[in-house]
């Protein structure tokens, strides 16, 4: 049976790069409409555009992940225009970095209204319609850094992802009597617009540190994330899925390289 969203309305949140983008554009290509939700409203209409142009149904949402009322606006909107909400993809995220005798309570902060409160926003803003039809997907693009690894500098961060995987334990045990499923796919290092901006050379460098010679495709997550949207996943839920290339397994850098 092959693994598809055809028919199924979803919300994809951060949709105007990097992850999300590819998300929109393999559901939207896959027969499913999407609403996509971003802070910017030029990369909004030129993804919308483009998802038009090559046969798929899209809407854009203009409105900022870590604002309860954006959030509720954003299903509102959705609703109307679709009728329904099958999948949430929260996927909007922030990664700044700091060392942790220079993280300011205001970059913490910033970093948790994004990276975890919305969560919350996110998926209190979507239950209501999926438990009224009993059926509903939540997949959160986590990261292994929020449960596998750090680095210097994304404690923050770090700490925001692993509250997001905490949550969604929780979440699933009382989502599951509804017909609702919620799991995280956690990335490795991906080819996002931010990571190719810091040059062929590092991006080359840190190919080679893991097993498979590269890093990742945002595609490559996408596709992770469309299992878990479709009906096939429907007997996994509280749980990570993790999409990193191998990143994480090497004892030392060495054993990485065969």
């Amino acid at each position: 049976m092959a693994i598809s969203v055809q028919g199924k309305v979803a919300i994809i949140t951060g949709a105007s790069r990097g992850i999300g983008r590819a998300i929109a554009e393999i559901f939207a290509s896959d027969g499913a409409r999407v609403m996509l939700v971003a802070r910017g409203a030029a990369e909004l209409e030129a993804l919308e555009a483009s998802i038009a142009a090559a046969g798929g149904v899209a809407a854009g949402f203009r409105g900022d992940v870590s604002r309860r009322d954006d959030m509720a606006a954003m299903a509102k909107a959705c609703l109307g225009r679709f009728g329904r909400i099958d999948i949430l993809c929260h996927n909007a995220g922030i990664f700044p970095t700091a060392r942790v005798e220079d993280t300011t309570e205001t970059l913490w902060d910033e970093i948790h209204a994004i990276n975890l409160k919305s969560t919350l926003f996110a998926v209190q803003a979507c239950l209501p319609a999926m438990k009224a039809q009993h059926h509903g997907r939540i997949v959160l693009t986590g990261s292994t850094a929020g449960h596998y690894a750090g680095f210097p500098g994304l404690a923050a961060y770090t700490a925001s992802k692993a509250g997001q995987i905490g949550f969604s334990r929780s979440a699933a045990i009382e989502f599951a009597p509804h017909g609702i499923t919620i799991n995280s796919v956690l990335p490795g290092t991906v080819l996002t617009e931010g990571l190719a901006a810091l040059g062929e050379a590092y991006v080359s460098s840190v190919g080679r540190s893991i097993p498979t010679g590269r890093v990742g495709d945002p595609k490559e997550i996408a596709h992770a994330v469309q299992f878990l949207a479709s009906d096939e996943s429907g007997y996994i839920t509280g749980q990570t899925l993790v999409v990193d290339g191998g990143q994480r397994l090497p004892l030392t850098p060495a054993a990485a390289v065969i």
